[in-house]
């Protein structure tokens, strides 16, 4: 269960880069790779094992002011994304 006090990280698994031919972020793994849009990359760029997510929703929040009431939406891509083992908790 992810809530506002847990802290992720990203699964030794997958590197987390920007990719300049796709415009975006990637997740890459030994098979594949992900392409995020613009709010994943946003989110995946801060879980890093040492920001919570509360942390991580206020960042956001004032980098992205006009995005009112992002909290759920980030809690809910955090818990897709650890469904999909893109993070660990």
């Amino acid at each position: 269960m992810i809530d506002q006090a847990s802290v992720p990280s990203l699964n030794p698994m997958f590197r987390l880069q920007w990719e300049p031919a796709q415009q975006a972020h990637v997740l890459l793994y030994p098979e594949g790779m992900v392409r995020l849009n613009g709010p994943a990359g946003e989110i995946l760029a801060r879980v890093d094992g040492q920001r919570p997510v509360e942390r991580i929703i206020a960042e956001l929040a004032l980098k992205f002011p006009e995005a009112e009431g992002i909290d759920g939406d980030i809690l809910e891509f955090l818990a897709e994304a650890a469904q999909q083992n893109w993070v660990q908790l």
